[in-house]
C-alpha cells in the first residue's frame, strides 16, 4: 500500500475561478476594445489611399476632405470626422494629420478610452 503524498499539486477550486475571471476580464477588454482598433484600421487605410491618390496630391484640402467622406461613408468610419483631419503644410511637403479619442463602455460606469492619431504624407505631384 502506497502512502499518501505530503503534498498535493494540481488547481484548487478557488483558483480555477480566479483563473477564470482573469480569463473572462481580459475577454471581455478584447471583445469591447476590437471593433475600435477596427475603426482606427479603416481610418489610415483610407487616408493612405487619399495620400497616395496621384490626382489628390496637388488638390487643395476643402477637396481632399470631400473624397475622405465619401470613403469613410463607404466604409463605415466612426469617431472622427473629415474636418478634424488636417491638412499640414511645411516647407518639403504636406501631411494629413489626425488626433481623436475613441471611447467605449467596459461594464456599468467603466470607460475605456484610447486615443489615436498620425501623420500620413500625401505624395508629391509627378512631374510629366
Amino acid at each position: 500500500m502506497r502512502p499518501f503524498p505530503k503534498h498535493q499539486s494540481g488547481l484548487t477550486f478557488i483558483s480555477l475561478l480566479l483563473l477564470l475571471l482573469v480569463i473572462g476580464f481580459f475577454a471581455t477588454v478584447t471583445i469591447k476594445c476590437l471593433p475600435l482598433y477596427l475603426n482606427q484600421m479603416k481610418v489610415s487605410r483610407s487616408l493612405h489611399a487619399i495620400a497616395e491618390d496621384a490626382e489628390l496630391s496637388s488638390s487643395d484640402a476643402v477637396t481632399i476632405r470631400e473624397h475622405l467622406h465619401r470613403r469613410w461613408l463607404i466604409d463605415s468610419v466612426d469617431g472622427l470626422r473629415p474636418e478634424d483631419v488636417k491638412v499640414r503644410r511645411s516647407a518639403a511637403a504636406r501631411s494629413l494629420v489626425y488626433a481623436y479619442e475613441a471611447r467605449t463602455s467596459l461594464f456599468y460606469n467603466i470607460d475605456v478610452v484610447i486615443r489615436f492619431s498620425g501623420d500620413v504624407p500625401i505624395r508629391l505631384p509627378s512631374i510629366e
